[in-house]
């Protein structure tokens, strides 16, 4: 694993050496590299328009759904198999790492939450407001400081999970089409994925499939940034485990409640919660039991402690790397 049969690096060095890389410059890159998620988000959007007609039935709209899944998720894995195959031939480790690079986006989803905390300070609400809104499905106009400071660090958290624990864990495990199937399906349930009247049916293999996808990276990402606590000022591993372990589930996605809920514990702060949709308040659960009226401050914190998680996760693949060199 240290190196190929072709003198290049193996998959789990090249991981660690994109890791570094997006660490360093993840945001200078991700304004000239493609963004597969980008890209499945832009295609899911253009079906929707197409396919998705509200007078068709429940079974229609659903099998149709299915189908622009299934199509995405073919594109992805033969997009990864070509990029293996071109890796395999002499120096062609360089597109998969280019590849990876495309699939890793940690410091440019780091970079944003950052932009909500100066917009901000500088800014108050309203630029506050126009910062948070590429970040979250809530509707920002109807934020405070507060609640947008908490949408950041939820924001956070997920970043954490999607842009790079999973691209990581999807990699790791089943190489380039593995990280650009879940990329692929990340940008389909950005597009797709919302629960409400036009997207429940037929966005609903989306939501389902990312679910799946996601079901260990989440549990991972909670279990990293606990463990990241530690090391971040007044933020507490023992608070996050057990936040974790009672609030987890109370967050309305299947997976996205154990970042969240780690994030919260572990900063003493509460997540979540309810908050208006234009003139209807959304019921939500709160996620752990801290204060709610987060600040910019926490912002920051948050942003620390997912920092940590990042290194602790790239000590993990160092470890595998490690353990499989063994062998």
């Amino acid at each position: 694993m240290f190196g190929s049969a072709f003198g290049g690096p193996g998959p789990l060095l090249l991981l660690l050496l994109a890791l570094g890389i997006d660490a360093l410059f993840g945001d200078w890159l991700d304004r000239i590299l493609p963004d597969p998620a980008g890209l499945a988000r832009r295609f899911c959007n253009a079906a929707d328009v197409r396919l998705n007609r509200a007078e068709r039935g429940r079974s229609a709209q659903v099998f149709r759904g299915a189908l622009v899944v299934l199509a995405l998720v073919l594109i992805a894995a033969a997009a990864g198999l070509l990029v293996e195959w071109i890796g395999s031939i002499g120096r062609g480790w360089m597109v998969e790492l280019l590849a990876l690079l495309c699939g890793l986006r940690g410091r440019a989803a780091w970079t944003r939450i950052r932009a909500v905390r100066r917009a901000l300070e500088s800014g108050g609400v309203v630029a506050g407001q126009e910062a948070i809104q590429s970040l979250t499905r809530r509707h920002v106009y109807g934020l405070d400081e507060h609640g947008i400071a908490r949408a950041a660090v939820e924001a956070a958290a997920r970043a954490f999970d999607r842009k790079l624990v999973a691209p990581v864990f999807g990699y790791a495990l089943l190489g380039v089409p593995g990280l650009f199937v879940w990329t692929a399906m990340d940008g389909a349930d950005a597009a797709l994925g919302s629960p409400g009247v036009r997207h429940g049916r037929f966005g609903s293999t989306a939501a389902t499939l990312d679910d799946a996808l996601n079901a260990l990276p989440a549990r991972l990402a909670g279990l990293l940034l606990a463990l990241a606590a530690p090391f971040i000022g007044t933020a507490k591993a023992g608070s996050a485990l057990r936040s974790l372990g009672r609030d987890a589930r109370k967050h309305p996605s299947l997976n996205m409640g154990w970042p969240i809920a780690a994030m919260a514990g572990a900063l003493g702060l509460a997540l979540g919660g309810p908050h208006r949709d234009g003139g209807v308040v959304i019921t939500e659960n709160w996620i752990g039991d801290g204060r709610a009226r987060v600040t910019p401050a926490d912002i920051g914190r948050a942003l620390a402690l997912s920092a940590v998680a990042s290194l602790l996760l790239v000590g993990l693949v160092a470890l595998l790397l490690w353990g499989v060199a063994g062998i």
